[in-house]
């Protein structure tokens, strides 16, 4: 899932850069939807190592 995030934030950068700003926009709207989907993964497992030990 992290190289979706890093290819949608490059996506997100070149459009950018050439001018397409609908394309770039929904890029970093994919970027941190996925961004968030990890943080909340990364914390259900993180307080599961906790709660086991």
């Amino acid at each position: 899932m992290i190289k979706w995030i890093l290819i949608l934030l490059v996506v997100a950068a070149v459009a950018s850069l050439l001018g397409y700003h609908t394309l770039a926009g929904a890029a970093a709207t994919g970027a941190r939807i996925l961004i968030g989907i990890v943080l909340v993964i990364f914390l259900l497992v993180l307080f599961g190592l906790f709660a086991v030990t």
